[in-house]
């Protein structure tokens, strides 16, 4: 009896050393360690998982995986326009009728122009003045409407002003071929008045649908109309020129219209720094384009 208590004392010191601990066994009951996986009243259940190998997350069958994990989930950028995009901003302005969604080349939006009366000007042009240039250019050159000579020729920027704008572009190192000119306007106005406000409401979607189409990574606006019509302001070209405004993501830049030019030869000097500063800031954009 003596060898056997013996036997069953070391037996327990054993356990001991092994568990921490001893429970006996009655009939019935489960083993020891099958407590360790009673959940205990308010903590957290943990699942039990299988083995993994070193490096890999274990993972619970009966717990869906979120969608960022997967490695069949798309990214936002993939499964959504980029609304981040200023050229998807842009395009949000226009109206959610408007049939200008459904072009996908800017010869559409051109025939589109052609062919529609938004407002009663467009009844009496002569031609259409839509935009000419480089369809895929960085820097883009708006004015506020058409002139007679454009009205006459269905281009923009042609009579005296506009080759006056051809010397400007060259100053700085462009061709006309190089970038892109439109007007906010696609019809002029009578004797060369300025837009009235709900003939900008109604073309102005059209330029919209240009600036998602071209993307260009800099825009020049040319007269405190046209800048004031962009950027939504009612200010002078003094407190407009002479730096760069956010137009929804784009560097614009506003300076003297070149028809103002020639009439006050005073004016060419502060533009001249204007467009210096546009091709600096045109030649920081390509260098970070190219890099």
């Amino acid at each position: 009896m003596a060898t056997l208590l013996q036997e069953l004392r070391s037996a327990l010191a054993h356990e001991l050393a092994l568990n921490g601990s001893f429970v006996p066994l009655g009939e019935g009951e489960e083993s020891p360690s099958a407590d360790l996986h009673e959940p205990v009243p308010g903590e957290r259940t943990v699942p039990e998982v299988a083995a993994t190998a070193p490096g890999e997350v274990a993972k619970d069958p009966r717990e869906p995986m979120p969608a960022l994990f997967s490695d069949t989930a798309s990214s936002p950028e993939a499964s959504s326009p980029d609304a981040s995009s200023p050229y998807a901003r842009i395009a949000g302005f226009i109206p959610p009728d408007s049939p200008l969604h459904r072009m996908d080349t800017l010869a559409e939006v051109e025939a589109y122009v052609r062919d529609t009366i938004l407002i009663p000007l467009d009844e009496r042009r002569l031609h259409p003045v839509f935009g000419v240039g480089n369809p895929q250019a960085d820097l883009m050159i708006i004015g506020e409407a058409p002139g007679a000579e454009e009205d006459k020729r269905g281009e923009p920027f042609v009579g005296r002003a506009g080759q006056l704008l051809n010397k400007i572009l060259a100053a700085i190192g462009f061709d006309r071929a190089d970038v892109y000119i439109c007007n906010i306007l696609k019809s002029r106005p009578p004797n060369n008045r300025d837009p009235l406000p709900a003939e900008v409401a109604a073309h102005i979607p059209l330029l919209y649908k240009q600036i998602a189409l071209i993307q260009p990574k800099l825009v020049l606006a040319v007269g405190k109309t046209a800048g004031n019509g962009l950027l939504e302001k009612r200010t002078s070209l003094a407190s407009l020129r002479g730096t760069f405004h956010d137009y929804h993501g784009l560097p614009l830049m506003v300076t003297y219209h070149p028809a103002a030019l020639l009439r006050n030869p005073q004016w060419k000097r502060p533009t001249w720094e204007d467009v210096k500063l546009l091709r600096t800031r045109y030649d920081q954009i390509s260098s970070r384009a190219i890099a």
